[in-house]
């Protein structure tokens, strides 16, 4: 008898349980739809001109590789360093294509890495991989916004591997200290610039090393057009063409490789 109302009583606890579990799964489906539409809401995907600069052509050669994408010479006269570049927060790296192009046909082995949600925080060891195709490569490494926190971070883990790094409206955090070491640094930051944290810059520069890291401001420019995606939000309107932007950051990085010492 006492078995009998025991079974009993255990089926309306399976079905409490069976509903709890069918509500729980629903609300996982919620929330991962939910996610993804604000993700997809919130990433800044690459303008025309950024997808026409992924093509190869007769100056540069673009590949996919397994973390990104690598840019060479068209000629495959490769010339040292080659480079290492982490995007901005929630920017599709293809976004960066036209720097990417601008270094190669300087003679620049680039690539771009892609990472995990468009978030560096959760790709800061990617350089990895990538230097493992060329090690025997001298490496710089950089990057945009978030991209070049991390940058720094895998930089001041890496001296052994890394020669130097560049900042574009960025900067070096505590974590990404490189004040005792003997990298060559560049630091690009836009007058216009009005997502970079400007207090945090300024006290970041004590994380440089005081000897060799060069500043470049761009006039004019603002925190966006470091890449090819459009408007950011919170961002100021700049005064230069993005094309105009994109050609003294190139310059600036290409006159300052030569001083990179292995």
């Amino acid at each position: 008898m006492n078995d009998g109302q025991s079974l009993v009583s255990s089926k309306p606890k399976r079905k409490i349980w069976k509903r709890v579990l069918i509500s729980l799964s629903a609300l996982v489906v919620v929330l991962v739809v939910g996610l993804t539409i604000t993700y997809q809401a919130m990433k800044y995907e690459p303008l025309e001109e950024a997808k026409q600069a992924m093509q190869s052509n007769s100056t540069a050669k673009v590949s996919t590789v397994k973390d990104g994408f690598r840019f060479e010479p068209a000629d495959g006269n490769v010339v040292q360093p080659s480079v290492i570049f982490y995007p901005g927060g929630l920017v599709d790296a293809e976004s960066y294509a036209p720097l990417a192009r601008k270094l190669a046909e300087a003679g620049h082995r680039v690539y771009i890495a892609e990472m995990p949600f468009d978030l560096a925080i959760f790709g800061q060891n990617k350089a990895k991989e990538l230097i493992a195709e060329h090690p025997e490569d001298t490496y710089v490494i950089g990057g945009h916004s978030l991209g070049g926190v991390f940058a720094s971070r895998y930089a001041a883990e890496n001296t052994d591997k890394i020669s130097g790094v560049f900042f574009l409206g960025s900067y070096a955090d505590e974590g990404g200290s490189l004040k005792d070491s003997s990298l060559n640094v560049l630091q690009i930051t836009a007058s216009k610039d009005a997502v970079l944290n400007w207090t945090s810059w300024e006290e970041s520069k004590q994380n440089l090393p005081a000897d060799s890291t060069v500043y470049v401001t761009i006039e004019g420019g603002n925190h966006g057009q470091f890449g090819t995606y459009g408007m950011q939000k919170g961002d100021n309107v700049a005064d230069i063409l993005p094309e105009q932007q994109l050609e003294e950051v190139s310059s600036a990085i290409i006159n300052w490789l030569p001083t990179v010492q292995k």
